[in-house]
């Protein structure tokens, strides 16, 4: 039986405002994203610098050496624009070298098999090429306003001087403190004496800080030499150096071609309103499917809707995880995650997520550049024959599902965090604000499910008595709270404009994200 409080509640405060809004995983990510539209920047230029910042300050989550997808919305001519950013294995990856372990399933975010030592999981073995430096990219020259390396100075700064460890990144760290002492620099960046997490005493004000002075050192060359420096140049050759050194394939040759893929965002018409998703390797098509059945379904009531939610996840997540894959037809695909989502004074929206995929990543950093590696080869499936399987030079299939939508007056930019918890999330937030009318503080207050691909349903356990019931009589049932650690659902960060008033919130049960307003407060 839980020991958690039954009497404390959790709630997060939704001011609307016409200005802009940036709702991040992160506050200060947020605010230096508010900072750039109050200097005049477009919703575009705010999202590379909180990208940027969310890489300095959330480095377990995402950074410059992930990857992940965007939807932009362009207020003027009513244009959706997709950018695919994910990962792509190396083109010298062996698949010899991840042999099956004959042990069962892995024990991370995917049913595959378990492979060898974990290669796929952790270590340089588990990282492919990283895109997102390339996705804000492609966005900033298409649309942004403010030069490039003013977007980066905010993190700099807050590089220079270190992300503070709280309580929370006290938390996180240790929960892996026994795999990032594997890696000689991880442990050097995140652990005291190579083996305890970084933290204050339980009674004391935090004074721990990370020393990031070798990523400022890199975001500096960045923001000098623009964005291809990151894939061309002494930043490409030192990650690509670190790497391989450490026992990986990723290679100078292998930044240097890497491209995001940018166009139209898939359209997914649902009844009387419209989303927009990224299409091919994400679960932007997963998403569409899901919508798609609850089209045709009942949902004029909870104990109804909710079990209408759990079939068409579940329905969809057994054709994505059977048929989806780079099989070299999927044309619109370029060769633990954060999200955030903007929208700015004129009505311009962005709803953009990055990860590393697993929590901290691979657990290797990058001596040269500070950074913390993706794990992005765990995106693929270890057995060959499937349409998903592991092989050189492929893209990944991602679980990112940003997306931006328009209902009537209403237009709004919802995503997540949370591997394959995403869709459940998203689908559900989508359905709350077109088929009930909820505003971003009703919606993200509302307890969900979690469909992913299990046998059986998740459920928010102050979900009604008869709602539960009624999705018993689908699926099996485990019901549990919205806690801080660990997450049994995905964490949301959205945006809405409703007229001319703009609204924002993010995860009721993150502790630090928040949405901040381009007015100064």
């Amino acid at each position: 039986m839980s020991a958690l409080s039954r009497t404390q509640e959790v709630r997060k405060h939704v001011i609307e405002t016409p200005g802009g809004v940036v709702a991040s995983q992160h506050r200060l990510a947020a605010e230096a994203g508010a900072e750039v539209l109050r200097a005049g920047g477009d919703a575009v230029d705010a999202a590379v610098a909180t990208s940027f910042v969310l890489g300095v300050l959330e480095p377990w989550m995402s950074g410059p050496a992930g990857g992940g997808a965007a939807v932009h919305w362009r207020a003027d001519t009513g244009e959706a624009v997709a950018i695919n950013f994910g990962m792509r294995s190396p083109k010298a990856l062996n698949v010899a070298d991840y042999p099956l372990s004959g042990e069962g399933q892995a024990g991370d975010l995917f049913p595959w098999e378990r492979v060898v030592e974990d290669r796929n999981v952790e270590g340089a073995t588990a990282i492919a090429v990283p895109g997102a430096v390339e996705g804000v990219a492609q966005a900033h020259a298409r649309w942004g306003c403010l030069p490039w390396a003013d977007l980066l100075a905010p993190a700099i700064a807050h590089a220079r001087e270190g992300l503070l460890v709280d309580w929370y990144a006290a938390l996180l760290i240790a929960s892996v403190a026994r795999n990032l002492a594997e890696d000689p620099d991880a442990a050097a960046l995140f652990l005291d004496d190579g083996t305890w997490p970084k933290a204050s005493g339980w009674t004391a004000i935090p004074d721990n800080r990370l020393d990031q002075s070798a990523m400022a050192d890199m975001l500096e060359v960045l923001a000098k030499g623009g964005p291809r420096a990151f894939y061309e140049g002494d930043i490409a050759e030192a990650l690509a150096g670190d790497v391989q050194a450490k026992g990986g394939s990723l290679s100078a040759d292998d930044l240097r071609g890497y491209r995001a893929w940018i166009g139209a965002a898939q359209p997914v018409p649902y009844r009387d309103a419209l989303f927009n998703v990224v299409p091919g390797l994400t679960a932007g098509p997963t998403f569409a499917r899901v919508m798609e059945q609850l089209a045709e379904a009942d949902l004029s009531t909870p104990a109804r809707a909710f079990p209408a939610y759990a079939r068409a996840l579940s329905r969809a997540y057994a054709e994505r995880l059977g048929t989806m894959g780079d099989t070299g037809e999927v044309a619109e695909a370029p060769g633990c995650t954060t999200h955030f989502s903007i929208v700015d004074r004129a009505g311009n929206m962005v709803a953009h997520t990055q990860t590393l995929l697993s929590i901290f990543g691979s657990r290797v950093v990058s001596r040269a550049t500070g950074l913390l590696m993706n794990n992005g080869i765990m995106w693929f499936d270890p057995e060959q024959g499937r349409p998903n399987s592991l092989a050189p030079d492929k893209a990944c299939l991602m679980n990112v599902c940003p997306i931006v939508g328009q209902q009537g007056a209403r237009s709004f930019a919802l995503g997540a965090s949370g591997g394959r918890k995403i869709v459940s999330a998203v689908a559900q937030l989508a359905s709350f604000v077109t088929d009930n009318g909820m505003g971003l503080a009703t919606a993200f207050h509302a307890p969900r499910i979690d469909v992913s691909g299990g046998a059986g349903a998740i459920a928010d356990e102050t979900l009604p008595a008869e709602v539960l019931t009624a999705i018993e009589a689908v699926m099996p049932v485990q019901t549990t709270r919205r806690t801080v650690l660990p997450y049994a659902f995905a964490c949301p960060a959205g945006v809405m404009r409703e007229g001319a008033v703009n609204t924002g919130c993010t995860e009721i049960m993150s502790p630090w994200g928040d949405a901040a307003l381009e007015e100064t407060e």
